[in-house]
């Protein structure tokens, strides 16, 4: 059975196609959900929102908590890790990681980057020694087959690598590059564009990036299933 970790970040409630003002991210990963569990329906699905519950950012006690010694730790360092814990057990234990990811502003959502904080700790999701010879700092999640896949939506358009507008897009490769650190380097990225234009442009991107996620889900099932087989 394979574990899959469901993460929503957009401010909108409900999805696009359903509600007025929906959120396009939350369409399409709830489209990836669905079209995975119709393939592996024996899979377990965690699912998070972050605009429900958006983690408490990281503090000056955090860290000094997170970079004491566990057997040092006193209770109020044990508390105030305790939301990070929970976050890191959850991507610990997932092998895919399905984000719906919109651009606020060229970035990522405060919920989400938030998350990205408390779940890249030292001595959980990375280790670092500063008497190692060589690079200090090294992934622990590394070789476990985890795979991120980043479902998301711009107001305008020409984002993607080579486009009018890429040197502005800091939404994937921002959410990328810290789970890449951690030892998640296998990133699949679908998105919607032309949201603020809401013409004909917009239900084109919409139609694709859903052809995107299903074959997306498809292969990466087909995938899964095969590794299997041949394990």
């Amino acid at each position: 059975m394979l574990r899959l970790l469901h993460i929503d970040s957009s401010a909108r409630p409900g999805r696009s196609g359903e509600q007025a003002h929906g959120s396009h991210t939350r369409r399409l990963s709830a489209r990836f959900v669905r079209q995975w569990r119709a393939r592996r329906p024996q899979d377990a699905v965690v699912y998070r929102d972050l605009a429900l519950a958006p983690p408490a950012p990281v503090t000056g006690e955090w860290v000094h908590a997170a970079f004491t010694a566990p057997e040092r730790r006193e209770p109020w360092m044990h508390a105030a890790l305790g939301e990070s814990d929970r976050l890191v057990d959850e991507l610990v234990g997932a092998d895919l990681i399905v984000i719906g990811v919109p651009m606020y502003n060229f970035g990522m959502p405060s919920t989400l980057k938030a998350w990205i904080d408390n779940i890249v700790r030292v001595g959980r999701t990375f280790g670092f020694d500063r008497s190692r010879i060589g690079e200090p700092y090294w992934p622990l999640l590394a070789n476990q087959g985890k795979r991120l896949v980043l479902l998301g939506s711009r107001g305008d358009h020409g984002y993607d690598p080579g486009g009018r507008l890429a040197g502005s897009n800091h939404v994937e490769d921002g959410v990328a590059t810290p789970l890449r650190y951690i030892g998640i380097d296998a990133v699949d990225r679908v998105a919607i564009e032309y949201d603020e234009f809401a013409d004909e442009r917009l239900h084109a991107s919409i139609a694709a990036a859903e052809a995107q996620v299903d074959a997306l889900a498809m292969r990466l099932a087909d995938e899964v299933a095969g590794e299997r087989v041949i394990a």
